[in-house]
């Protein structure tokens, strides 16, 4: 039985005017981001402290989802590794999950780093990864700001459906997703990096975990 709650919560992504274009660069200088929805409720669902500010805006057309997201953060941790995957589950990073339905069988997962890198896998509840996927068609920029760090990214649509995460009922097309942040800080002390976890959505389990249905949520393509 799933536990994907009854009334998710929704975010809203306008789609593009017709034949607008929008540069994916890591710098979040589009014009055409003016007119996305800026979802801005990301929270510590097992920390208590005022979780810093965190931004996830998207559009899309016909062709593609993009996706964009502003980091606040005055002490980014980069990781050290061999390859994506070491460097990334090392470092700060924001995260998006999309699944073909709510008992997460399959979902895939792209976890983006400030530097750009990107760790993308398949994965079946609960964490049976399959590490060897890769996300076909996307594109990923990222950058360092003066407050923290900011990533852009473009999947296509056709790679949407073909994984089977663009869902339609009789509101439209939408998509099953959780929203995320790797919140990581270095210890004062010297110590093993601090590592604390943010979501859109509270998963409501105790210990910290992503990879639950009660983490996600719905993106509705909207316009």
């Amino acid at each position: 039985m799933s536990s994907f709650p009854q009334k998710p919560k929704v975010y809203e992504a306008k789609r593009l005017a017709p034949g607008q274009a929008i540069a994916i660069d890591g710098r979040g200088g589009d014009p055409a981001w003016q007119s996305a929805n800026a979802l801005t409720d990301f929270s510590f669902p097992w920390t208590k402290r005022p979780p810093p500010a965190t931004e996830f805006r998207a559009l899309w057309d016909e062709r593609r989802l993009v996706f964009r997201f502003d980091v606040v953060d005055d002490d980014v941790v980069l990781g050290d590794g061999a390859d994506a995957k070491e460097k990334v589950i090392g470092s700060d990073r924001v995260e998006i999950f999309f699944s073909t339905g709510p008992e997460l069988n399959p979902y895939y997962s792209l976890e983006i780093d400030p530097r750009g890198e990107v760790l993308d896998y398949e994965a079946r509840h609960h964490r049976q990864m399959n590490w060897a996927w890769s996300c076909e068609g996307l594109t990923v920029q990222a950058s360092r700001t003066v407050s923290g760090y900011l990533v852009e990214g473009s999947i296509p649509r056709s790679t949407l459906e073909k994984l089977g995460c663009l869902h339609q009922d009789d509101k439209g097309y939408y998509l099953r997703a959780g929203l995320y942040r790797a919140e990581f800080s270095h210890d004062p002390s010297g110590g093993p990096v601090i590592e604390d976890w943010m979501s859109w959505v509270d998963p409501q389990v105790p210990t910290p975990d992503f990879h639950v249905p009660t983490s996600f949520g719905e993106i509705r393509l909207v316009g």
